[in-house]
């Protein structure tokens, strides 16, 4: 089996070829890189050899900066490029701020500049991918992934979005509950970084309540909220949930630390040093800080699931189709879903709490102004998409923020330029 790896120059691709390597995957016996910077491609692909030859695994590994050749007779394409690099999520983490909101790379203001740079690129990206392996799955783990998936999946291509929220906090909560991950079976509710855990399943029964009873403070540290909140609403919100919940808190600690592109930044260059040494043939324990937890775990179980027929349940991005009756069928949403050869369905979901409704209902209409910004252009719909956002919400804010995004983005909007 031939896996294509688009973004193959990211300081995240050898977290999943350790992960392939580790579980031995018999099946995938060819493994592409296709990225722009052949020179970064080259070093990352080089200490990937070396991980694979490490593990005794036999799969060939090469790189490309073509995408059409890579996917040729690909069974599975996985897409983690960031349209502008570390520079751009730079701007995305800052300039929001001036306006009073938050900077974060996948929601509010820099969360819609993302997928307007990104949502294009990808979309060109899968229609190469169908003319030359019509077959191939398309794993995304690009972000903002929701918005990026269902515009994979109105285009009519074979797309999975995947995260990997669901499965650090299974690997959370494991280690709290000290007990094996595959005994833990989480209730995993919401679009994507807008999830909630509503249940957690061990050996058929959820411990949900005694897990937010003696463990909410390890959890609140982890989510950046308090524990009473927790407790309060008796479910574990995601990481994500703190711009939300916290807002004014977290805005006042981003105007103060140095945006985490900043620091992913160094960190990347700190790997890509240690992937250049030839005699580093072992994920470095730096790659921990990249980001991106279990990454390579999720991918490999779920591309296993999409090419060896399953049936596999897993958290993913796939099409609402009334699992969330409130939102429209055509919705991406992010829950628990049966994946096999045919692809992801999602598994039916009991009546969402009104809180939790409201916020997705709304986040859900933002993401549907967002992917018409991305697909169609314009300055008034990126300010349109931003107004309708909650945690923006107001017309002069918006309209600021929108000029600002629009200046800063140009070079990689062709209707700005």
């Amino acid at each position: 089996m031939k896996l294509t790896v688009v973004g193959g120059g990211s300081t995240y691709t050898p977290e999943l070829i350790d992960g392939l390597a580790v579980r031995r995957e018999p099946a995938i016996d060819e493994i592409v890189l296709v990225d722009p910077d052949a020179e970064r491609l080259e070093v990352v692909a080089a200490f990937c050899r070396r991980l694979l030859q490490e593990a005794g695994h036999p799969a060939r590994l090469r790189t490309t900066p073509d995408v059409v050749e890579a996917a040729t007779g690909a069974s599975a394409v996985l897409l983690q490029l960031r349209v502008g690099g570390q520079e751009a999520r730079f701007g995305d983490e800052t300039f929001p701020l001036d306006c009073g909101c938050i900077g974060q790379e996948t929601t509010g203001a820099g969360g819609l500049a993302k997928a307007l740079r990104t949502v294009p690129v990808v979309l060109d990206i899968a229609e190469h991918v169908r003319a030359v392996a019509p077959d191939a799955w398309i794993v995304n783990f690009t972000n903002p992934v929701g918005i990026v998936t269902r515009a994979l999946l109105a285009e009519g291509h074979r797309a999975v979005g995947l995260c990997n929220v669901a499965i650090t906090f299974s690997r959370w909560i494991a280690q709290l509950l000290d007990v094996t991950p595959d005994a833990v079976r989480l209730e995993h509710t919401g679009l994507n970084h807008l999830t909630w855990v509503r249940g957690v399943r061990v050996d058929g029964r959820d411990v949900l309540p005694e897990l937010l009873s003696e463990h909410a403070d390890a959890l609140a540290g982890h989510i950046g909220v308090p524990p009473g909140l927790l407790r309060r609403l008796g479910m574990v919100p995601s990481y994500y949930l703190k711009y939300f919940y916290a807002h004014d808190e977290v805005l006042a600690q981003q105007r103060k630390s140095p945006p985490r592109a900043a620091v992913v930044a160094d960190v990347e260059r700190d790997l890509l040093k240690r992937y250049a040494d030839p005699s580093v043939k072992r994920k470095p324990e730096e790659l921990t800080k990249r980001g991106g937890a279990y990454y390579s775990e999720a991918a490999v179980q779920l591309v296993h699931a999409l090419t060896a027929g399953g049936p596999q349940e897993h958290v993913v991005n796939v099409r609402n189709d009334g699992a969330l009756p409130f939102l429209p069928d055509d919705m991406v949403v992010e829950t628990n879903s049966t994946v096999d050869s045919t692809g992801a369905r999602p598994l039916p979901v009991r009546p969402v709490e009104s809180a939790l409704a409201g916020l997705i209902g709304h986040v859900a209409g933002y993401e549907q102004l967002a992917l018409e910004a991305a697909l169609r252009g314009g300055r008034d719909r990126v300010a349109d998409a931003l107004l309708a956002h909650p945690l923006i919400g107001q017309h002069a804010v918006a309209d600021e923020l929108a000029d600002e995004l629009v200046r800063r983005n140009a070079p990689f909007l062709p209707w700005a330029r």
